[in-house]
């Protein structure tokens, strides 16, 4: 049965976080068709990945029949975390916008997961896997808007996943999600409410479609 790969990022619970309410979504219409199926998940705001250090970097290009006791702790955590994302049929990420970019949390994921000349290189060892990322913002970034210089987490994730990992990358974007707790955004309600419901509606059917896709 496909394995979902599932990664939130929100520093908020589910219910006060847009990008886990809308991935939770998109996971509930998953699992509605894959019953039996295996879903990897990892919250890495409530049990965060340490930051890449000098080990973990030293030791993906060094044998490791000489590894030191510290490297092969490092090394350790990106196979692991690089065997999810290869094991993965499907991956389904909840980034939100936090000072323009993605959270730090997120950003240590792929620091691990990203291994020259396995995940990422000339032939990723993932590639052509369908992500789906929940790439929630408390504004709008859209072209056209004032705002749209300082969007830099679908630029940046289409680069990385995309790019250097091969992954086939989907956005699904709930806007404007601090409408109804900004005074000052008051007039913009009504269009992060269509936001919102437009973005569970996509979860859903891009669930279902996913699933559909996987048992042709």
């Amino acid at each position: 049965m496909p394995t979902l790969l599932h990664l939130d990022s929100s520093a908020l619970p589910l219910g006060g976080s847009s990008s886990r309410d809308v991935a939770a979504t998109f996971r509930r219409a998953w699992e509605a068709q894959h019953p039996d199926g295996t879903v990897i998940h990892r919250d890495l705001a409530a049990d965060p990945l340490p930051h890449i250090d000098a080990a973990g970097i030293s030791a993906a290009f060094a044998d490791p029949s000489g590894h030191s006791a510290e490297q092969k702790t490092a090394f350790a955590l990106r196979d692991t975390l690089a065997k999810e994302l290869e094991q993965a049929d499907a991956v389904l990420i909840g980034a939100p916008m936090y000072n323009f970019t993605i959270p730090s949390t997120l950003k240590a994921w792929l620091d691990h997961v990203i291994v020259m000349g396995r995940t990422a290189g000339d032939a990723p060892s993932a590639a052509g896997t369908p992500v789906t990322v929940i790439a929630s913002r408390g504004g709008s970034y859209a072209p056209g808007t004032p705002r749209e210089g300082f969007e830099f987490v679908q630029t940046y994730l289409e680069k990385v996943l995309g790019g250097m990992l091969g992954l086939e990358v989907d956005f699904i974007v709930p806007e404007l999600t601090l409408a109804r707790s900004n005074p000052a955004m008051a007039d913009l309600v009504e269009l992060a409410d269509a936001s919102r419901t437009k973005a569970h509606e996509d979860a859903t059917e891009k669930a279902e479609a996913l699933a559909a896709r996987l048992a042709a």
